[in-house]
């Protein structure tokens, strides 16, 4: 059998550059076309791969966010479904806010259910896209990878703020620069075209690989990363599991 996937919905922070449409809202509860929120995209992308097993991670101005996913996805009792809502919380081991992307997914973990084999798939609550998750996970497994990040490729003049990676022919990950703003570090990470061959209408300029902020992990990788201190993904956890497990794009 298949290890099973977990996918986990980060649902954003205070949503500033979105005021002020997060006044009263987080960024996931942002309404989009009419009866449609920004977190049903990465939720229907989920649904729409086959995976079922959605936890969305909440904590500022969620009430809007909580009743529409109560009133939305509502699954019957034989197809093992569900999407859960895990709100910030006090436990016997933290007392405060989440912290980071990182630590929240920290602080849920005891509710996971997770084994050695199994897949978490950790999606950002505000990003409009379309992806069939299951590839992702296929060729997660098919590359052996302990880790695998979702990249997009964008002209190097539009990465600012986005953190980059640098991979072989085989999508390896050999380098990752969280948020570089040194011109000669991102000349130095434009891809190929060994690379640009492999995606469709790829950017006519020179393009960087950027980090959308999606990523599957093998289970016990994860929670021997989150072993640690440290808050975030992107500026810290991935940076750390560089050269020391398998990481692919």
């Amino acid at each position: 059998m298949k290890s099973k996937v977990i996918c986990i919905v980060m649902g954003g922070g205070r949503g500033t550059r979105l005021s002020p449409l997060t006044k009263l809202r987080c960024k996931p509860a942002v309404p989009l076309a009419g009866k449609y929120r920004l977190v049903d995209i990465p939720i229907s992308n989920c649904l729409n791969s086959g995976l079922n097993n959605i936890f969305v991670l909440t904590q500022f101005n969620t009430a809007s966010l909580h009743r529409h996913i109560q009133e939305s996805y509502k699954f019957d009792a034989f197809g093992g479904g569900f999407v859960d809502i895990m709100a910030a919380e006090q436990t016997e081991g933290s007392d405060g806010w989440y912290q980071g992307t990182a630590d929240a997914v920290r602080q849920n973990m005891s509710h996971f259910d997770l084994d050695d084999e199994d897949l978490v798939l950790i999606l950002s609550g505000d990003q409009l896209y379309r992806m069939d998750l299951n590839q992702l996970v296929e060729e997660h497994r098919a590359h052996g990878a302990d880790v695998t990040i979702a990249g997009t490729l964008l002209p190097k003049e539009e990465v600012t703020g986005l953190g980059l990676m640098k991979v072989k022919e085989n999508l390896e990950i050999e380098e990752f620069v969280e948020k570089p703003t040194d011109s000669k570090v991102i000349d130095g990470l434009v891809v190929g075209e060994k690379v640009t061959d492999r995606v469709e209408n790829p950017p006519e300029a020179a393009s960087c690989l950027a980090n959308m902020g999606i990523y599957v992990f093998n289970a016990k990788i994860l929670e021997k990363a989150l072993s640690s201190q440290e808050t975030d993904f992107g500026k810290e956890i991935i940076p750390g599991l560089l050269g020391k497990c398998a990481l692919y794009s």
